[in-house]
């Protein structure tokens, strides 16, 4: 067997606790990679049957994803060559699928809160301390040779 070289794709997690489908795991991860820019157009993705294998799940769910992200114009499957990550068409398109991303993403926080009983105030509340803690983290990890402005805290 050949040994592979790492990809982007070995970045691709499926935790199979979390309640999140996985397709819709899979889906959001490829999404986020191409987004980043680790996977570029062009790139050829794994087999279905390969994937599925790597990630320890059903061939069918691998399908679906694929077959999801190429009806969005993420992918493309090519009969007998392979399935190649697409350029997007301009970047108001990159950008719409981002924001969509983000709405989606939104909405199954606000969704799954609420389900689990939490007060529009204590949801707005842990959103801000969520956001004031992930600002200071990102500041720290920007490096101590940036000037730092700590009138606000």
């Amino acid at each position: 067997m050949e040994m592979q070289k790492d990809t982007a794709l070995d970045k691709i997690y499926i935790d199979f606790q979390s309640g999140v489908p996985i397709y819709v795991q899979l889906m959001e991860q490829i999404e986020n990679l191409v987004m980043g820019g680790q996977l570029k157009p062009g790139d050829q993705m794994p087999t279905v049957r390969q994937l599925a294998a790597e990630l320890g799940v059903n061939f069918n769910t691998v399908a679906r994803a694929y077959r999801l992200m190429d009806e969005a114009g993420i992918i493309s499957t090519q009969q007998g060559r392979g399935t190649y990550i697409l350029a997007p068409e301009k970047l108001e398109e990159t950008q719409l699928l981002k924001m969509e991303v983000l709405d989606w993403l939104t909405q199954r926080f606000f969704a799954d809160a609420a389900y689990k009983g939490f007060s529009l105030e204590e949801i707005r509340a842990a959103f801000e301390k969520e956001w004031s803690d992930w600002m200071s983290r990102r500041d720290l990890a920007a490096g101590a040779d940036a000037p730092q402005d700590t009138s606000s805290a």
